[in-house]
């Protein structure tokens, strides 16, 4: 078999491809010349440089998996790969401790002026007074984000003494206990933390998490940092703090444009800056080298992808019966991901009728992935969700049933934490996935793009109303759903619109009189 490497991989990476393979390291073609060179190539491995576009996919004629030596996959087509069967993985755990380790390094040399002083005695000034730091011990972090590089980063501040709180909608709070964090709302974090560093990926629900509205919460002493990904934390009113004074520094790896030349935060003494560092060492490099390697071995070899991104793990006869039931499960983990109030800590998923007597492991695995991408983001795979819901403490309960009142097969997902619980249920028409529950209501909805559920009383002049704010707004609906409940009873209502539904419109909705609560889903 033929790998082709088209961009930079440290030794150690491909040696271990050169132990089994042909190996052609080609780096810098361009689109057209990886058309013609990919046809006879079984695996193909990138870092951040390679653009591996529909076109490219469409004429690996031999290929079965692409692997990215490092986490995000931006820089692939990954839809167009699934549908011809190529794997997509990446390593994401290669370089967590460089990017921690970089948080602190920045937070250190942040509190400390350190670049300031530095630049200052190398241009022959003697002004030891002017860079009086300040200490991190006793101090409150705001972590925002505890998953992998976010938990390493909790450990590390544990050292130096300081009070942990986070944020972190999947993390139970148990795990929470085991990191020494208190769990919190980003907002709480914005009037007591004195140090904040963000650790998500960036995704709808992240994106400007910090934004004026937090900073304007925030006190003089607070200082900002994001070694995580450029636009969780809005540049603009992050330099509008730091113009005001409302906020003590900031210290930034990443940003929204990189080089970011025009960026106003290059312009700020008390701003310290890094050229996304964050997974560059020695280290990191080898590490997810050596990780994709092993990866795309696995694979060639005939054995599991432990990162893939796109593909479950299903026999190919498996796959008739099975492959919808994944879909709907994922479907089912997304929607009920978006509805739930908080953190949970137990998930239950019940599979009623005919699916029972099925391997559901892959349906578990795929209503875990949905469930988790909601937060998380692209790195969850229908490898790692069992792995990172074991992290977060979040128990996962499976029960069967071969009884099924209405449908032939149907699955629930239960999330419940404190005694409060949100459900999910649905079934497979033809191959189409069907919600057919939430909550207590009964419902008919084949999901689709985007959702607004909203809780409401039953009783005349409330749906009108609903629908007139989304049309003065220009959002058609294209399809409406109602629950069935006695008059004046509460029964959820799920409208598919055509077009995003921004905040300020969504909180109209809930203004109206006899809403309850109004949720956008997006899938």
């Amino acid at each position: 078999m033929k790998v082709l490497v088209s961009d930079s991989l440290s030794n150690e990476g491909l040696e271990i491809l050169k132990e089994h393979f042909k190996v052609d390291v080609s780096t810098g073609l361009s689109e057209d010349e990886l058309v013609k060179k990919i046809k006879d190539y079984d695996a193909l491995v990138i870092r951040s440089g390679t653009h591996v576009t529909q076109k490219i996919i469409e004429a690996a004629d031999n290929l079965k998996i692409i692997g990215r030596a490092g986490v995000g996959i931006d820089n692939v087509d990954v839809d167009a790969a699934t549908k011809k069967g190529i794997i997509v993985a990446n390593s994401p755990e290669g370089n967590m401790i460089s990017a921690a380790e970089h948080t602190i390094a920045m937070m250190m040399a942040m509190s400390r002026n350190i670049p300031q002083a530095n630049a200052s005695l190398k241009g022959k000034e003697w002004k030891r007074s002017k860079f009086t730091g300040v200490e991190v011990k006793g101090k409150t972090l705001g972590i925002i984000g505890l998953g992998r590089i976010g938990s390493e980063v909790a450990k590390r501040a544990s050292g130096l003494e300081m009070n942990l709180m986070g944020y972190d909608p999947f993390v139970s709070e148990k795990r929470a206990i085991e990191l020494g964090v208190k769990l919190a709302t980003v907002n709480e974090i914005a009037k007591e933390a004195d140090y904040i560093t963000v650790h998500t990926p960036l995704i709808k629900e992240t994106r400007n998490i910090l934004d004026e509205e937090q900073f304007a919460l925030m006190k003089p002493t607070t200082r900002i940092l994001n070694c995580a990904r450029g636009g969780i934390i809005n540049e603009e009113a992050l330099a509008k703090a730091l113009e005001s004074g409302k906020i003590a520094g900031a210290a930034i790896d990443v940003f929204i444009e990189e080089p970011p030349f025009n960026s106003p935060l290059l312009s700020f003494d008390n701003v310290v800056v890094t050229p996304h560092l964050g997974a560059s060492t020695k280290e990191a490099q080898v590490n997810v080298a050596v990780d994709i390697a092993k990866e795309v071995a696995s694979v060639l070899t005939g054995g599991p992808a432990k990162n893939a991104i796109n593909i479950p793990s299903v026999k190919p006869e498996a796959m008739a019966v099975l492959a919808p039931y994944i879909r709907l499960s994922e479907i089912m983990g997304k929607i009920a991901g978006q509805l739930v109030d908080g953190n949970y800590e137990k998930v239950e998923i019940g599979y009623n009728g005919e699916i029972s007597g099925k391997d559901t492991r892959p349906l578990t695995v795929s209503a875990l992935k949905g469930l988790l991408e909601m937060a998380l983001g692209s790195g969850v795979n229908y490898v790692n969700a069992p792995t990172l819901a074991k992290s977060r403490m979040i128990a996962v309960v499976e029960s069967k049933s071969e009884s099924s009142e209405e449908y032939s097969s149907t699955i629930s997902i239960k999330l419940s934490s404190n005694g409060k619980e949100k459900l999910v249920a649905g079934t497979v028409v033809g191959d189409d996935p069907k919600i057919v529950a939430v909550d207590d209501d009964r419902v008919d909805i084949f999901p689709a793009g985007r959702m607004i559920f909203a809780k409401h009383i039953n009783r005349p002049n409330v749906i009108g109303p609903c629908c007139m704010v989304l049309g003065k707004n220009n959002i058609n609906i294209s399809g409406m759903q109602v629950g069935r409940s006695e008059i004046g009873g509460v029964t959820m209502m799920v409208l598919n619109i055509d077009s995003e539904v921004s905040d300020p419109i969504l909180e109209e909705v809930r203004k109206v009189d006899g809403i309850l609560d109004a949720k956008l889903v997006t899938l």
